[in-house]
């Protein structure tokens, strides 16, 4: 269920994946057209990734840029390059010993420049670095901060086809790119549940409703209330197709979704009614209480699987 939402990252735009190379999966599951996975449709959470902010930088930004560094134009001869046409060199050394995988949060101050020494973007001038999922921003970020380990400042040139293309959407820059980018911290992912052993359909002992939505308790709840469909729920969640393909998870994210239950699938306005709190369910909702059996493109199809803890309700 990946929700929209919105930062104040001048990072977002410029380094979305999923605005310049629209056809790679999202590493978070995303596969409802920008909304989330049970249909809401309201800033949901507070994530704060790539991907969000005007592209062309913060306006702080650009109204204090930093000076370009001498070899802005080309990459020395003693950069390190790897074989995708990455090239790089340390500028400092950092003091940790493990690197950041693909699908590790990383947080980062950096500072981006055009080869001709214009500044794009900087994290700099706003004071606050950028946290985001390594594997959502342009590849030549997921490939280079690998490369990187705690403490360490690294200068990148990335090459047109590792970032925005020599003919990018408007406001994006183009051709090779120069980041100076300090890699302040990481943290590894949280561990996603697998698909249960009876996601293919509903055991005989689920609960129904007469909308044809089954379900059964996994843990039982203390509270004593139920929401309403008017209710703003906080819940944690994992949905998998019927072939046990995990399609998004707010668990992999690290943070729970909150959201008008009136504004997601008609399964989880039902559904979500009969829990109180502190409960996890699951839920086998239909395709017509779903997206359907032929829905947008990249909404998941057919009958829909869900685990459900409900946190809160408002």
């Amino acid at each position: 269920m990946t929700t929209r939402r919105s930062s104040t990252l001048g990072l977002a735009a410029l380094l979305a994946l999923a605005a310049c190379h629209p056809s790679r999966d999202n590493a978070q599951g995303e596969s409802a057209g920008g909304e989330n996975a049970a249909g809401a449709t309201e800033q949901a959470d507070s994530r704060a990734s790539a991907g969000e902010t005007a592209p062309n930088g913060d306006a702080e930004a650009a109204r204090t840029p930093l000076h370009a560094p001498p070899d802005v134009a080309a990459p020395p001869a003693d950069a390190e390059r790897t074989t995708s046409g990455l090239a790089s060199r340390v500028l400092s050394a950092g003091a940790g010993s493990e690197h950041p995988s693909a699908s590790d949060r990383v947080t980062v101050n950096y500072t981006g420049w055009t080869t001709n020494g214009h500044m794009f973007d900087s994290s700099i001038p706003r004071g606050q670095p950028a946290t985001f999922p390594l594997n959502g921003v342009i590849p030549g970020w997921t490939e280079g901060v690998q490369l990187m380990v705690e403490g360490e400042k690294r200068r990148f040139w990335v090459p047109a086809n590792l970032a925005y293309g020599d003919d990018p959407r408007p406001g994006a820059p183009a051709g090779m790119l120069v980041f100076d980018i300090e890699l302040l911290d990481f943290t590894r992912p949280p561990t996603v549940p697998s698909a249960p052993e009876d996601v293919a359909a509903a055991p005989a002992n689920a609960e129904r409703t007469a909308s044809g939505l089954a379900s059964r308790v996994v843990t039982p709840g203390d509270g004593t209330e139920h929401p309403t469909a008017r209710s703003r729920v906080t819940v944690n969640y994992t949905g998998w197709t019927t072939d046990g393909r995990m399609f998004d998870s707010s668990i992999s994210r690290g943070q729970p979704a909150t959201f008008p239950l009136n504004g997601v699938i008609a399964g989880w306005t039902e559904g979500v009614q009969l829990m109180v709190t502190g409960e996890t369910r699951r839920f086998w909702i239909p395709a017509n209480l779903a997206y359907g059996d032929h829905p947008r493109a990249g909404a998941p199809q057919g009958m829909l699987v869900f685990d459900v803890q409900l946190i809160r309700f408002e």
